[in-house]
């Protein structure tokens, strides 16, 4: 028998008012796996991630996170989620420690998360402004801190909302090594983004949306090169 998967969306739509967002989205991603959502602003990319972090209710089908029903028990769906918005996300007053003391205290996680904590400070770059208020960040810092915030408590789904937008090379390179991390360790991985480059090299499938809607999958490796280019721009249109 087939084991479920971590993230499963059944024929997902949401709207906001007369307008929808996301139509019948169907979307499976497996343990270990991970998938891109790629596609132009307004596609639906951000919505369907706000509704497998529990954020937002769909308006009809069913999204599942780790088993659980995020409709119906939203709170525990986001307990087994690591979730990294588009934008925002981030405390403006509190320092990047003072965010991760926050996060082991709220996610009850076991004594020694200082030491994760601190090695995830380090490779994102982020170890010299550990104290420093992240009000004062650039958008990259707050891009790194957010990921790392998402993975911190290595979570059974991990949702990266534009991880990779105005972030420099190292904060590329620990993204993608984050990525890499929690699918080993048999999370599921779903990355939001339009950028093609960065999609092949986290995801082994890409799925674009238009309109709120699936209009192609592929594996990544079809989307390399000026052909691969040349299809996907073709998919957006």
């Amino acid at each position: 028998m087939t084991a479920p998967s971590p993230l499963h969306l059944r024929a997902l739509t949401v709207a906001y008012g007369p307008v929808a967002a996301v139509t019948g989205l169907d979307l499976r991603v497996a343990a270990g796996a991970s998938v891109a959502l790629i596609g132009r602003n307004g596609a639906g990319k951000s919505t369907t991630l706000r509704v497998l972090a529990g954020l937002l209710p769909p308006t009809g089908g069913q999204a599942l996170v780790a088993g659980i029903d995020v409709a119906r028990d939203p709170a525990r769906a986001r307990a087994a989620v690591g979730y990294c918005p588009d934008v925002g996300g981030l405390i403006p007053r509190a320092t990047p420690w003072e965010h991760l003391a926050l996060a082991a205290r709220l996610r009850a996680m076991d004594p020694g998360w200082e030491d994760r904590a601190a090695d995830l400070l380090d490779r994102f770059d982020l170890a010299g402004a550990a104290d420093r208020i992240t009000a004062g960040f650039s958008h990259g810092m707050g891009r790194r801190m957010s990921v790392l915030l998402a993975a911190f408590h290595q979570p059974a789904v991990l949702l990266l909302d534009e991880p990779f937008d105005g972030v420099d090379p190292l904060g590329v390179e620990a993204t993608l090594e984050e990525i890499r991390l929690a699918r080993l360790r048999g999370a599921a991985v779903l990355v939001s983004t339009h950028l093609l480059a960065l999609a092949v090299s986290a995801c082994d499938e890409a799925v674009v949306l238009r309109h709120g809607q699936a209009v192609a999958a592929a594996p990544t490796a079809e989307l390399t090169g000026d052909e691969g280019a040349a299809r996907y721009r073709a998919l957006l249109t």
